[in-house]
């Protein structure tokens, strides 16, 4: 059975983490969707499963057709560079195929892979960040342990640590495969600092008086793609990256601490101030991905907060001629009480690719071999930062000088990540969140009530999040 259902992309979210304008699906489209891959997916389970660390089951490799349940732009480089490759396979393997099925839009996504997991219908490979959701599916036995597999093909030690890292459950157990690196900076506009008087902010303290600085030279100092929500959400998660470490989250998702912690409260005032003080354009809540890019490119926005998946966009000949030299970027900036390096901030490696257990055959792993070892350099030859470090980055003909240091910065990082928050709070918590978020930046919710309201939220759902 060959079945393709391909759902067209929106930008891709990274960190969490490409760039997604979410969208939401009609209903009907949902359902047809999860029609088809409840059929092919039947198709497709032909085994009774193995254990998650039996990485090498025996027998012949007998081609078949498998399936990718994904959560990416359908003409985005990843999936691109696994479609020619499975090509590749199934020249050489008769009878085998590669069906991708891609729902960039992640909520329709999350709703498609919980679905199929509860009715046992999973494909051989899926989607999926380290939730509390995937870590019930591990515990189940019914995910490949990655670490195991990536050993056994001699992989393992060819990733970036980041990489791997940013895949974790909190135990430390791996159990997706990173297909991407990215580190994300705050690029701005030269000449718009200038005109503002203001220099590049050494802490993020200073963001307040920036902001106000530029407003007063009649520019809009911060572009933020305020609809999709985890864009400001991931301000949210700057502020205590830096005064707490990256401990801080896990322990707030299980309610071993609380935003009424010094780290906390000190977070909900700086973004308090930030609100004030006009950092983000006006109806900053109801602007997408696009038009706040836009905002940046056209010379209109000073600073914009992004990752290197941006590069096409910010450091090549596409970007407008009359800011092209003008556009820089720096790091997350320390705090004046900061416990992490310079050299640590968010890191991701984007949504990883489970194996699924009950389906797992020697020809899935046959072809896993065989398409992650040729993986890397494909996708770096698409001037891509690869999740291997034996795999270097080809910049781009039409690149300027901003591309090479960028990627460069990536490979200088530390051992820290900062880990998006929208892929660690619970659902319940994260849409709370995100939805209180907004109303603080805005001034209609003060720091006091924002860290009351969310620590009650989080202290309701912590105990089922730690179950």
């Amino acid at each position: 059975m060959t079945i393709t259902a391909d759902i067209r992309p929106e930008p891709a979210r990274t960190g969490a983490r490409r760039q997604t304008m979410r969208r939401s699906l009609p209903s009907a489209v949902v359902a047809l969707t999860l029609f088809l891959l409840l059929s092919l997916s039947g198709c497709a389970t032909r085994s009774g499963g193995v254990a998650p660390t039996d990485v090498a089951p025996a027998g012949a490799v007998k081609p078949h057709e498998i399936t990718w349940l994904l959560s990416r732009p359908a003409d985005g480089a990843v999936i691109e560079t696994m479609r020619a490759l499975a090509k590749e396979y199934a020249a050489a393997h008769p009878g085998f195929k590669l069906n991708f099925i891609t729902t960039p839009d992640r909520p329709s996504y999350i709703q498609k892979y919980e679905t199929l997991a509860a009715a046992g219908k999973l494909p051989e490979l899926f989607d999926t960040d380290a939730t509390p959701f995937a870590r019930k599916l591990a515990r189940a036995g019914r995910m490949m342990d990655v670490a195991a597999l990536l050993r056994s093909l001699d992989l393992y030690d060819k990733y970036r640590p980041a990489a791997l890292d940013y895949q974790r459950f909190d135990d430390g157990s791996l159990y997706m495969i990173p297909f991407e690196y990215q580190a994300e900076y705050l690029f701005y506009n030269k000449a718009l600092l200038r005109k503002a008087g203001f220099q590049v902010p050494k802490s993020l303290d200073d963001f307040p008086a920036m902001c106000r600085a530029l407003r007063k030279a009649g520019v809009t100092p911060i572009a933020l793609d305020g609809l999709d929500q985890w864009p400001l959400e991931r301000y949210a998660a700057l502020h205590p990256f830096r005064t707490a470490g990256p401990d801080y989250i896990r322990r707030l998702k299980l309610g071993e601490a609380r935003l009424s912690n010094r780290a906390g409260r000190e977070a909900a005032d700086w973004l308090s101030e930030l609100g004030k003080a006009g950092c983000f354009q006006k109806g900053f809540s109801s602007v997408g991905y696009a038009d706040a890019q836009s905002l940046f490119t056209s010379g209109r926005a000073a600073v914009y907060n992004t990752g290197t998946w941006d590069l096409p966009s910010l450091a090549t000949t596409a970007l407008d001629a009359k800011i092209r030299d003008d556009v820089d970027f720096f790091t997350l900036p320390l705090t004046r009480n900061s416990v992490t390096a310079s050299n640590e901030y968010v890191t991701p490696s984007g949504i990883g690719m489970a194996v699924n257990a009950r389906t797992f055959d020697p020809l899935v792993r046959d072809f896993l071999k065989f398409a992650l070892t040729r993986f890397p350099a494909r996708y770096a030859a698409a001037g891509q930062l690869a999740p291997t470090i034996d795999a270097r980055t080809v910049v781009p003909d039409n690149a300027t000088p901003l591309y090479a240091r960028a990627v460069a910065a990536a490979d200088n990082i530390g051992k820290r990540i900062a880990m998006p928050w929208d892929t660690q709070l619970d659902p319940t918590t994260n849409t709370k969140f995100q939805q209180n978020l907004v109303l603080l930046v805005q001034g209609d919710m003060s720091p006091r009530s924002f860290v009351s309201t969310m620590d009650n939220v989080i202290r309701r759902n912590a105990p089922r999040y730690a179950r």
